[in-house]
């Protein structure tokens, strides 16, 4: 006979005995424990009733007609369905050996009959609890192993476990792909000789080995490696030790392939180079508009030396035709002569150096010799607009790393509008351009007017190409300061000072110390 005797569903109890008795003995005493009760009354039918409900404790008589409880329990071992069972042999019998032949077979214990109610409850909830914890741990690690199948399949780079000789014991199949092979074929082969070409460490630097036998973890990038076919592929990759009670046991190495990255980077620089001519052109460009601009005060300040040498020279013509030679009037006459031509050789000289292109990009400079200059550069305008420039650079600032000519043409770009907007708003009030070490990194130069003031707006467009706040300007000035200054590591800004007007500025990085700086004002 048969019976399912419970119906909650906690730790399932097999009862197997050919005596009806010991049967319902074992059911009175068990069946108010919250078990599921399975009952069987010979071999054959508590195999099929293991078979099909799993049980977590089968008790089982020995002594049985027909397939006895050492057949029984030999079969259920051999079942993978039902190994895991807590088998409890029941017996008469209380020897030695019958005990150890029932462990032999894979018994869990041994209940002699006639058996105590309380033995039996006893040893019956340990066994189920300690199956039932066995059964959720293999069901946990299977779920875990089946999780980490599913990420490693899913992740998109290469993974691979080896051994302290570099034996491939491991790989998903990202690492399967990248090679045009499955998964199972790299399994075995040797990750050095594999991909190096090599397993002797004796005259080679190899990748990862030093992770597989030392346990030292690596990171390296743009490492070639190699296919079974021949073919190389950048990769960056990333090994990890596998310890065991602090001893290496080899290795696990994480992989990609670089190839595309490399090319997207090499098409960056490339970018950026084209960038880079770009500005400069456009520097040069908006430079070359400056001086178009300029063109008639610069004009002006040329013609004003000049004329004075032609003075000067019609002068000495005079004194050399007198009928006595004042020699010292004469040699007054000839220094004046040559003081006008180099202001006019001067202006000229500033000139030329701000619309020349810069060859050698960055430099030191000095911040006070580079504005001062800048200044002379405004004087133009400076009289155009009736307003004047005034210069304040502390002594702590030291010389910046930049490119002096690009540097220039920024200074200059604010100081003119500085100008432009300090007469438009009627103001009498000197634009101050000043310049100060800022946290030891950088120096900051700020340029200041009392003009019209910024619009509300101005944080979200100023410095965006095309926008500009006077009638005929382009929009591209401030847009190319940024870009400038941008160059050379540093920012650019604006504040809108409490007494009014703007506050543009600037900041250029601090040269090194070791870097030697020239002993005359750049030009």
């Amino acid at each position: 006979m048969t019976e399912v005797a419970s119906e909650r569903d906690e730790a399932t109890i097999l009862l197997v005995d050919d005596n009806a008795q010991n049967l319902k003995v074992l059911y009175e005493t068990l069946k108010d424990r919250g078990y599921r009760l399975l009952i069987a009354n010979e071999g054959e039918k508590a195999l099929a009733l293991a078979e099909r409900h799993q049980p977590e404790v089968i008790l089982l008589d020995i002594m049985m007609p027909g397939m006895d409880g050492y057949e029984v329990c030999q079969r259920l071992k051999a079942s993978p369905d039902t190994a895991d069972g807590a088998v409890v042999f029941l017996s008469a019998l209380d020897d030695v050996d019958a005990k150890v032949k029932g462990f032999s077979l894979g018994g869990a214990d041994y209940i002699s009959k006639p058996f105590q109610a309380q033995e039996v409850i006893a040893r019956v909830a340990t066994h189920a609890r300690v199956i039932q914890l066995e059964r959720q741990l293999h069901a946990r690690n299977r779920q875990l192993e089946s999780d980490q199948t599913r990420i490693l399949n899913a992740i998109s780079e290469g993974i691979y476990g080896l051994t302290t000789e570099g034996e491939i014991i491991f790989a998903n199949p990202a690492a399967g792909a990248m090679l045009g092979l499955e998964p199972e074929e790299l399994v075995g082969q040797n990750f050095f000789r594999l991909h190096f070409g090599t397993q002797d460490a004796g005259s080679n630097n190899l990748p990862v080995l030093a992770t597989c036998r030392d346990g030292v973890a690596e990171h390296q990038r743009d490492v070639v490696m190699y296919r079974p076919d021949g073919s190389s592929f950048p990769v960056e990759y990333r090994s990890s030790p596998k310890l065991e009670d602090e001893q290496v046991l080899g290795a696990v190495v994480v992989f990609r392939d670089i190839s595309a990255e490399l090319e997207n980077e090499r098409a960056l620089d490339e970018a950026r180079e084209m960038v880079d001519i770009q500005r400069d052109q456009l520097a040069h460009a908006s430079r070359l508009s400056t001086m178009g601009e300029m063109a008639a005060g610069f004009a002006h300040e040329v013609n004003q030396p000049l004329t004075a040498i032609s003075n000067y020279v019609r002068v000495a013509d005079r004194i050399l035709s007198a009928d006595e030679l004042d020699r010292e009037l004469a040699r007054q006459t000839l220094h004046k002569i040559e003081a006008q031509a180099h202001r006019a050789s001067e202006v000229i000289r500033r000139i030329r150096s701000f619309v020349k292109k810069p060859a050698s990009g960055k430099e030191v400079i000095h911040v006070d010799c580079l504005l001062e200059e800048t200044r002379q550069f405004a004087e133009v305008d400076a009289r155009t607009n009736q307003v004047a420039v005034e210069l304040d650079v502390d002594e702590s600032v030291p010389a910046v790393l930049a490119d002096p000519i690009q540097v220039q043409q920024v200074a200059l770009n604010l100081i003119r509008n500085a100008l432009e907007a300090t007469r438009t708003a009627g103001s009498e009030a000197p634009v101050r351009v000043s310049a100060s070490l800022v946290d030891g990194q950088c120096v900051r130069v700020e340029v200041t007017d009392r003009g019209v003031g910024l619009p509300e707006d101005a944080e979200e467009k100023l410095f965006h190409p095309f926008f500009t706040t006077k009638q005929e300007g382009m929009g591209i000035g401030l847009a190319l300061c940024r870009s400038l200054i941008q160059a050379q590591d540093g920012e650019i800004g604006f504040e809108r000072p409490e007494e009014g007007g703007a506050r543009f500025y600037f900041t250029l990085p601090v040269a090194p110390v070791t870097t030697e700086q020239p002993e005359e004002a750049v030009e």
